[in-house]
């Protein structure tokens, strides 16, 4: 569920809260979070540009920067939203292969929407 309109915390913190609430265990330590931090960005990476962040450094070491720096506006607006909805999904307690499939299944319908949206075209 979206935090009240009258707080003012971001979406990525209230995703980034939804993940310290319902994944991370209890006293861990730092580079154990940072592994799982790593795990939820590359579940967002699959459902929306069907790679992990190692796998698209792989095939793409000429270029500078990561996958999410060459990503198109249709890709980032999408991706914004899919981290929401992930921390809804991640509320709900669905596991992480739950996730990725619901989370892939809206990165296909709001691409094509996006794509195919004129107005966003103009943005361009």
């Amino acid at each position: 569920m979206e935090p009240p309109a009258n707080t003012c915390k971001s979406k990525l913190s209230y995703s980034t809260d939804a993940i310290k609430e319902k994944i991370i265990p209890q006293k861990i330590t730092k580079i154990q979070a940072n592994v799982i931090y790593a795990s939820e960005a590359d579940l967002l990476n699959v459902a929306l540009f069907g790679q992990t962040a190692k796998e698209w450094r792989d095939s793409n070491k000429d270029i500078d920067g990561n996958i999410r720096d060459t990503a198109t506006i249709e890709q980032l607006v999408v991706l914004s939203n899919l981290e929401s909805i992930n921390a809804l999904l991640i509320h709900q307690r669905l596991n992480q292969s739950e996730r990725l499939t619901q989370l892939n299944e809206t990165a296909i319908t709001q691409m094509k929407s996006l794509v195919a949206n004129k107005q966003m075209k103009q943005l361009k």
